[in-house]
């Protein structure tokens, strides 16, 4: 198992430094878009270019963003649900999650984006927009951004099984971020 956590925490440490990075698209696409909004108004100027490095932009850092999110266990659930289960329970909830429904979706993504991303790459393919930029690199960034989240999805799963049999303490202990219904009443409204 050691060798396999070994793995996990090279994967983690690459996804943390990638998601802590990519947040600074956010400030250079606001950036860019203040700047395109300016010239546009003030020169009466506009490029599709400049839009959409905009869009490049926020898309890469929403999917190299995917995998960090997964792995500070942020992703989108039913917490009413979830948190009303014991730890175990969740636990097996996640393996089950992360093996029948995440990797599957991720492997059939990568599966459909390798000829999609090469076949754009090769043609030279440009925006349909006049002055706009090639495609293929936003048909990229949605491939490295599925290839990080395969990776970050194994890396959980190895996690989840260490856990699960005792060669780990969970990293990411879940609390419910949802009071219970008794609690989140107060007296006054309660009969």
């Amino acid at each position: 198992m050691k060798p396999l956590l070994g793995f996990s925490r090279l994967i983690d440490t690459i996804t943390e430094n990638i998601g802590k990075a990519v947040g600074w698209l956010i400030l250079v696409a606001v950036l860019v878009s203040a700047g395109n909004a300016v010239i546009r108004k003030i020169f009466n100027m506009s490029s599709n270019a400049w839009l959409e490095a905009q869009w490049y932009l926020f898309g890469a850092a929403f999917m190299f963003a995917a995998a960090y999110t997964l792995s500070q266990n942020e992703h989108i659930r039913i917490d009413v649900v979830y948190g009303s289960f014991s730890r175990r329970v969740q636990h097996w909830i996640d393996l089950f999650g992360h093996v029948f429904f995440l990797m599957p979706f991720v492997l059939l993504m990568l599966y459909y984006l390798v000829p999609y991303v090469r076949m754009s790459y090769l043609s030279g393919e440009g925006s349909s927009s006049a002055g706009g930029l090639i495609i293929w690199p936003a048909k990229a960034i949605l491939l490295i951004g599925f290839i990080l989240l395969a990776l970050q999805g194994v890396s959980e799963i190895i996690k989840k099984i260490a856990i699960m049999t005792g060669n780990m303490d969970d990293p990411t202990p879940y609390v419910p971020t949802h009071a219970p219904l008794d609690e989140a009443v107060g007296p006054e409204v309660r009969p």
